[in-house]
């Protein structure tokens, strides 16, 4: 697994509802209540760890979950970051 360039992460990301942050990538969404968020934060853990790679889970005002993606030992986004984003994508289009 390696680090991908700037201008990879840019092409890829232009097509996904991440953002960028520094080494990361970023996405925040609006539930409809603390139940929903906690289910959708529950059903990403169990994607995660079927995958082995983890991200930081932020829940906050009750309904907004925030996903950030990075390879820590790479020092940055790696395949392995996007792969997920695009399984936690699938996971929010079921919940809404």
């Amino acid at each position: 697994m390696t680090r991908l360039g700037d201008s990879e992460i840019d092409e890829r990301l232009a097509t996904m509802q991440w953002r960028r942050d520094g080494d990361s990538i970023v996405r925040d969404v609006e539930c409809k209540g603390f139940h929903s968020a906690m289910a959708l934060a529950n059903a990403v853990a169990d994607a995660a760890n079927e995958a082995n790679h983890h991200p930081d889970i932020l829940i906050h005002a009750y309904k907004h979950v925030r996903f950030t993606l990075s390879t820590h030992s790479e020092g940055g986004i790696t395949d392995n970051d996007l792969g997920l984003a695009r399984t936690i994508d699938g996971l929010v289009a079921d919940a809404s």
